[in-house]
């Protein structure tokens, strides 16, 4: 009885946050276009499946994946766990199954990430071929899986965020003058379409659980920051795998090149 309670009050905050959308979109087409709305029977179905979806969702984070990111970082901070019950003052490198377990999250949720496999799609398309779809997963994927691990070694130490942030978009720009042109826009893109619905809410629980957990350390200073590295390495890794690609692709021209000079010889 509490859960559909709660579900049917995410429904009206839903419903509330989805109606200034629908405005705009009913309020430009029939205001500015001046023009009905195509297969309307269609669209409002469509919105009622939207917010039906975002209220599910967001019941089921509340539910299941904040605690369970909260859970095991509780689980992989316990000191006993990391030391066994052995005692002693603990050091960072204590830590490795956070680690770990953050570049492992942090790959399998970009992967399944529904945003990020539709950009990848459109950008296989619109390049005819020249970009792969799994190829720019995987290197969108490394990228926040390193970008995280990096984030709760923060969280651990307790390093400034700025150490890290300013640096990392100061090597961004430097790298955008080296890779190819084509990618560039697209690596950018792909920074954002990793902090969407299935990363975020595990990244977040991770970030504010490891921070509640680990000895001073402050959920709301050190708790967040997560994702902003999660933005920031994925930009890094497609522009570094483009200009790879782009080597080898050089270096294998450049060998079939001297096969035929030796073959005409």
């Amino acid at each position: 009885m509490e859960t559909l309670s709660q579900l049917f009050t995410i429904l009206l905050a839903t419903i509330k946050d989805v109606l200034p959308i629908m405005a705009i979109i009913f309020g430009f087409q029939l205001l500015v276009i001046r023009r009905p709305v195509p297969n309307l029977k269609r669209v409002l179905f469509g919105f009622v499946y939207v917010v039906i979806g975002l209220a599910l969702f967001l019941l089921g984070l509340d539910k299941a994946l904040f605690p369970i990111g909260r859970l095991m970082a509780q689980q992989l901070t316990d000191p006993s766990f990391i030391r066994g019950g052995a005692g002693g003052a603990l050091h960072w490198g204590d830590y490795y199954w956070v680690y770990i377990f953050a570049f492992a999250i942090g790959a399998s949720t970009t992967i399944a990430e529904p945003s990020l496999i539709a950009v990848a799609l459109k950008a296989n398309e619109v390049s005819g071929g020249a970009i792969g779809v799994l190829g720019l997963r995987l290197a969108v994927a490394f990228g926040v899986a390193i970008g995280i691990s990096l984030g709760t070694w923060r969280i651990i130490t307790g390093y400034p965020l700025h150490w890290f942030i300013i640096p990392g978009y100061i090597f961004v720009v430097i790298q955008t003058f080296f890779a190819p042109k084509l990618i560039v826009p697209l690596a950018y893109d792909s920074g954002g379409v990793t902090t969407s619905t299935v990363t975020v809410p595990l990244v977040a629980a991770l970030g504010l659980g490891l921070a509640s957990t680990v000895p001073g350390r402050s959920p709301l200073i050190d708790g967040f920051g997560l994702i902003a590295f999660a933005s920031l390495f994925p930009m890094m890794t497609v522009m570094g795998y483009a200009q790879i690609t782009e080597m080898l692709a050089a270096r294998d021209k450049r060998r079939r090149e001297c096969d035929d000079k030796l073959n005409e010889e």
